[in-house]
């Protein structure tokens, strides 16, 4: 058996969710890149400093000038350990200018050979190497006696180990923070879910859409029905009162001149052979809208143009929402015009184009415009920012494309057949 669709307000709590915890994730990867970086940028200077410090010593200067590596080695060895825990560093190695060790944390080590890079001239070097306490951030710094004469060297180290210590220690205040951002990404996600459910209840996305589309199709029929019903209404009024003048050519005038603007656009809706009254109404009364804005109203209704794929409410809501669009343009030109068709595409579907002669959209904001809640005009109370974006979702879910073109300005829609298989629904 099927499952449930979830509901809008479902799908919303889980996307901030899901972020939530990819942004968490992030957050603590970063957290612990950054203490590592941090830590091993801070090695480095402890052991530069101290390399420096101990090679300018005169207690070391003195005990290599002197010649006697063993002398050296009982002067230097405690006192090279007395730094190393003073300065929190694994190990000190102080060495004759050949390289030869003369302190050292292991006894054993000490007489052999510095492992590591010794610059062929006398000048600092840090570097990461492995030596007999394993791999370790050090810097060596040449010990120079008066005369710039080189004495011997001085390296200082910290093992990649005790960096990684660290860097572990520091780990469970990165989860704290992690953990932190994801109470409350899950608080927002579930905010935004009571919410999204006050406004949808527990309909599914596509419910939701439905449902606007149905209030947008409710709206777009709505003004046009009220401006065909005030022109007729006043062309009533007038024939009526010309009848009790006594002038009834005139009144018969009148009403045949709207009998017979009607008819043409009833006969080019009703000559296809998959007519849809919804539409026919729609555009009956977006003539009258047009004519109360002075526009020039252009309709061409191909008669072979196939059956729509969308409901009568999407059509309604695609096609209302393009032509509110147009006329709004239209009427702040100096050339009012308005120019709707409809014909029968190569792949059997349907092109629905419509034209204004309004300024136009910027480049910049061809794509933008199709975003929810945007809109280059003031909002209000009948939706802006919502139309084209649903015009949009509708004929994109109809697995048709709509599109944007200049000069005129032109929105132009293609929907696939009716009958097509790769319709999504």
């Amino acid at each position: 058996m099927a499952h449930a669709a979830r509901s809008a307000a479902s799908r919303v709590f889980l996307v901030l969710l899901a972020a939530a915890l990819v942004i968490g994730a992030l957050v603590a990867v970063y957290l612990v890149v950054d203490a590592q970086r941090a830590i091993r940028a801070e090695a480095e200077r402890v052991t530069s400093a101290t390399a420096i410090a101990l090679a300018n010593s005169p207690v070391v200067i003195s005990a290599l000038d002197a010649g006697d590596p063993a002398d050296a080695t009982r002067i230097l060895e405690p006192y090279a350990m007395s730094v190393v825990d003073d300065a929190d560093l694994d190990f000190i190695t102080v060495m004759t200018s050949e390289g030869v060790r003369i302190t050292h944390p292991d006894l054993a080590q000490i007489g052999q050979r510095y492992l590591g890079t010794i610059p062929a001239a006398p000048e600092p070097l840090t570097e990461v190497f492995t030596g007999t306490l394993g791999p370790s951030v050090r810097t060596i710094e040449p010990v120079t006696g008066d005369d710039g004469e080189l004495l011997g060297w001085v390296a200082s180290g910290v093992t990649i180990e005790s960096i990684s210590e660290t860097v572990i220690r520091r780990i469970p205040l990165s989860l704290g923070i992690t953990a932190g951002l994801v109470v409350f990404g899950a608080l927002g996600a579930w905010i935004a879910r009571r919410i999204t459910r006050r406004i949808a209840g527990d309909l599914p996305p596509g419910q939701v859409r439905d449902a606007v589309s149905s209030y947008e199709s409710i709206r777009t029929l709505g003004d046009p029905l009220r401006a065909q019903t005030h022109e007729h209404g006043n062309r009533m009024h007038t024939a009526v009162a010309l009848l009790e003048l006594g002038r009834s050519a005139e009144a018969i005038e009148i009403l045949t001149e709207t009998s017979r603007q009607s008819q043409s656009l009833v006969d080019q809706v009703t000559a296809r052979r998959h007519g849809d009254p919804a539409v026919g109404a729609l555009l009956l009364g977006k003539a009258s809208q047009a004519k109360e804005r002075g526009i020039d109203w252009r309709v061409r209704i191909e008669p072979d143009t196939p059956r729509s794929p969308l409901t009568a409410v999407d059509s309604v809501s695609v096609l209302g929402n393009l032509v509110d669009n147009a006329l709004d343009a239209a009427a702040e030109a100096e050339d009012r015009w308005v120019s709707v068709s409809l014909s029968p595409s190569a792949e059997g579907g349907i092109i629905l184009e419509v034209a204004d002669s309004g300024a136009g959209v910027p480049t910049d904001l061809t794509e933008r415009i199709f975003a929810s809640g945007f809109s280059t005009k003031p909002a209000g109370a009948d939706g802006r920012g919502v139309g084209l974006a649903l015009v949009r979702a509708v004929v994109d879910d109809a697995g048709g494309t709509v599109e944007l073109s200049g000069s005129p300005t032109t929105f132009r829609v293609v929907l696939p057949r009716a009958d097509a298989p790769g319709r999504r629904r």
